[in-house]
């Protein structure tokens, strides 16, 4: 049983990240799943999974919502030796709640959520890690993986998570961490994410316009690689030309908005005019357009509305007229 983070660091100073031109190859494709990695940090991270997988019986899977944690876990079910068995994924409180019996099961048994237990729930899983690590000398056949997204170390300390839990299950711990600290994997993250999505809507993969991925790279991504995918596969379907440009991206820059500066008193709007209900709707569409750079999926969005409601509005028709 693989249970000391040290020996993973001491096996990870005899296996350092490749240099030159290997660096920028994608990672461990299995599945038709890729872990995509350049960065030193996600390298790093994988190549303790391969060390590690092939003796773990329990490890935690920590990092904020989005950022691979189950794709993670696939790959040390690859890698565990176990990989010939099933991989399953169930909600830790779900999972508990009805199941909560290992005695006949095999393979990889991947728990998420466990920080949002209950005490009680807590109490049962503690129970479930116990008697798993009773077995340790009999032939392995099942790995207990379990996510969080919030350090469990952490929350045992503030009290809201049992200690003796919390250490048994971060013995070994992954911590995942947010795209924005390895921006480097973007673009790779990126051209696989598409690559997938084409192949989804079976159409051929389309390719980012020049300036497409400096916009990417300048985001900060708050939802991680999940908020990535979605952005791409909304620019793709928008798409009628299989070119994503920047333009068809999904996402606000908050420094790409400047506000004209306060002088200390409030702003009276521009009174002059026409200032019918209708005609002030139409300033403020006019005004989210150039926020989006006349982006009208995106504009759509952000006033709420759907994109044929906009197009309706913008060609004239009145709003006492609108239904939606």
């Amino acid at each position: 049983m693989f249970n000391s983070p040290e020996t993973v660091t001491q096996h990870l100073s005899a296996h350092s990240p490749p240099s030159g031109d290997a660096r920028h190859e994608p990672a461990d494709f299995h599945a038709g799943n890729p872990f995509v990695c350049v960065s030193s940090v996600l390298r790093r991270l994988l190549l303790q999974a391969e060390v590690a997988a092939p003796r773990l019986q329990l490890a935690a899977l920590e990092g904020e919502p989005g950022t691979g944690k189950h794709l993670f876990a696939q790959t040390i079910h690859h890698h565990s030796g176990l990989a010939h068995l099933s991989f399953r994924q169930r909600d830790a409180r779900e999972w508990l709640a009805n199941e909560s019996d290992i005695s006949e099961l095999s393979g990889s048994l991947y728990l998420d959520r466990v920080d949002l237990l209950a005490p009680v729930g807590q109490g049962l899983l503690l129970n479930l890690v116990k008697s798993l690590q009773n077995e340790a000398a009999t032939p392995r056949r099942l790995l207990l993986l379990v996510s969080a997204h919030a350090s469990l170390r952490k929350l045992a300390s503030q009290g809201t998570f049992l200690p003796d839990l919390a250490f048994r299950l971060t013995a070994v711990r992954f911590a995942l961490p947010p795209l924005r600290e390895h921006r480097e994997d973007i673009a790779s993250i990126a051209q696989t994410l598409i690559d997938g999505i084409c192949r989804r809507y079976q159409q051929p993969t389309a390719v980012l316009a020049q300036g497409t991925l400096p916009r990417l790279l300048q985001h900060s991504w708050p939802g991680n690689v999940r908020e990535l995918a979605s952005v791409l596969e909304s620019a793709i379907l928008d798409s009628t030309t299989g070119v994503i440009r920047p333009g068809d991206l999904a996402l606000q820059i908050p420094h790409e908005i400047h506000p004209p500066p306060s002088t200390g008193a409030a702003q009276l709007p521009d009174l002059s005019g026409d200032l019918s209900l209708d005609a002030a709707v139409h300033r403020h569409i006019q005004f989210v357009l150039q926020l989006n750079r006349n982006n009208k999926l995106r504009a759509a969005r952000q006033l709420g509305i759907s994109r044929s409601t906009l197009y309706r509005l913008l060609a004239g028709e009145q709003l006492s007229r609108e239904t939606e």
